[in-house]
This record gives C-alpha cells, sequence and structure tokens, in this order.
C-alpha cells in the first residue's frame, strides 16, 4: 500500500512544567484541526516543556500522557506522537511515544542526551533504533540533539527496500542555533532518500531560553514542502510515497552507500 500520508505539525508555546495546562491547551488545538489526517505531531517534552527536572515531572507508562494520547488518537482516528518524561525501571528517559487509534503504544527512548543542559545527568540514553510503520510507511521516530548525528539515523537497505521512509524529529531545539535546524532537516532527507519533518516550540521557557519554531518537511530531494515560520501556527503537509519510490529507482545513491556497524554504548 503506497497511499499518501497526510500529517498535520502542531507548532505551539508550551506552559512551563504545567502537564495540566498542556494537556487541555494542546487538545483544543487538535480538535481544531478541520483536515483529515493520519498523524499528528507534537513536540519534545510537550507535557512539561525540555525540563531536567526528572524526578519531579516523570510519570510511568499508560498513566495521565499516555492515556491522554490514547483518547486523543482515538478520537482523532490518527496517530498522536511527541516526547514526555518517562520513568521506567527506575530509570528516567526523555521518550518519544507513538500512540494509534486502536490504543498500541510504541516508544523511542532518546539517544544522544543534550550534555550542555546536562541532559545525560538526569536520563538516561536509548539503546534501540525502532522504525514505526503506519498506512503502508515505515517511520524513524528521532529527537532533537539526534539530529546532529548522522550514522544513528543512516538509512539502509534490505530485501525489503528501504529501512525507512519518513523521519520525524520532535525538538526543543533553542533560537541562537536555529540555523543548525534549517541546514540538518533538509540534509538528513537528502542522505537518506527519505522525507524528513521537524517540529520544533516556540515561545521561552522557565529557563528563559527562546525557541522559533521552523517546524518544517523536507521531499527526498530536500526541496521544502511546509515551513512554519516562527508564531504558533498548524500546518498540514501530504507525503507521496509514489513520488518518493520513483525517485529512488532513478536516483539509486544507497547502492553506493558504506556499510557500518553501530556499537553499543555502555
Amino acid at each position: 500500500m503506497n497511499s499518501p500520508l497526510n500529517i498535520a505539525i502542531v507548532q505551539t508555546d508550551l506552559y512551563w512544567k504545567d502537564k495540566v495546562a498542556n494537556l487541555a491547551m494542546l487538545e483544543e488545538k487538535i480538535w481544531g484541526i478541520e483536515e483529515e489526517v493520519d498523524l499528528i505531531i507534537l513536540p519534545e517534552m510537550f507535557p512539561t516543556g525540555f525540563s531536567m527536572d526528572a524526578e519531579e515531572l516523570a510519570e510511568p507508562m499508560n498513566l495521565t500522557v499516555c492515556k491522554w494520547m490514547k483518547q486523543m488518537a482515538a478520537q482523532k482516528k490518527a496517530i498522536i506522537c511527541g516526547s514526555a518524561i518517562i520513568v521506567d525501571g527506575g530509570e528516567y528517559f526523555n521518550r518519544f511515544l507513538w500512540v494509534e487509534p486502536d490504543g498500541k503504544i510504541q516508544s523511542y527512548d532518546k539517544r544522544h542526551l543534550f550534555r550542555m543542559a546536562k541532559e545525560h545527568e538526569h536520563f538516561s540514553s536509548g539503546k534501540l533504533q525502532p522504525v514505526f510503520e503506519w498506512k503502508g510507511w515505515k517511520i524513524l521516530p528521532q529527537v532533537c540533539y539526534d539530529l546532529r548525528f548522522p550514522v544513528w539515523s543512516r538509512n539502509h537497505h534490505d530485501p525489503e527496500g528501504m529501512a525507512f521512509d519518513l523521519m520525524i524529529y520532535v525538538a526543543s531545539w533553542p533560537a541562537p542555533r536555529a540555523s543548525a535546524w534549517d541546514i540538518l532537516l533538509p540534509a538528513r532527507a537528502v542522505e537518506n532518500l527519505s522525507y524528513s519533518i521537524g517540529i520544533n516550540r516556540v515561545g521561552t521557557d522557565g529557563n528563559q531560553i527562546p525557541y522559533v519554531g521552523h517546524s518544517s518537511a523536507f521531499d527526498f530531494k530536500g526541496n521544502t514542502l511546509l515551513h512554519l515560520g516562527e508564531n504558533e501556527s498548524i500546518g498540514v503537509v501530504t507525503l507521496n510515497k509514489e513520488e518518493l519510490l520513483a525517485y529512488r529507482e532513478k536516483f539509486p545513491a544507497w547502492m553506493d552507500s558504506d556499510s557500518f556497524e553501530i556499537k553499543a554504548r555502555n
């Protein structure tokens, strides 16, 4: 099945460390999406903002945030995804949550922890790299700082085709480094023969760090399909898999890629 994928990107400010306010605000925004969509993307740590207060803000799986996401996914008949602070087995994770309309939850734990904010001192790094499948699409979840590490997101080819068709970066990417965000998102699309989408927040957080959004979607050639600018807004973009497959056949750069192996971290 190679049907188009309709995706809504919610670029928003967030209430600092206030889950109740954020979930209420996001619910209203999600219900304001009039188009029929297959996937709704929220920013990194959307329930709280990008905070290192893991012990204070974390919750286990299947509690408030997960139940809210299940409700939203069921009501909108679409995937809801974004990251939240989750405690699991006594460890804290910046966890990308992928919630399907039937209530199934899959997840990815952020691999690269942002040491400049001391994220590595409060959270555990993810070890696995899952690929989610939805309506015939293979989708690679990534979180913010992961964008700077192309080896971790490198596409590869097997007998069933490329490992993924779309990469999603949910982020709290600060304004002073917006130029890097704008450069790396299309670069990831080009080098992986894949669509790429980056969703970033706006506003200023409780640590007085400013964010300017620039949430965007790029095709496999690096062309801009959607750019949301610097204000709160919701954008909808449609991705075409037939065009992606045709380009991969016409320009099979993957056949000349280098093989490598990622070693597990301690």
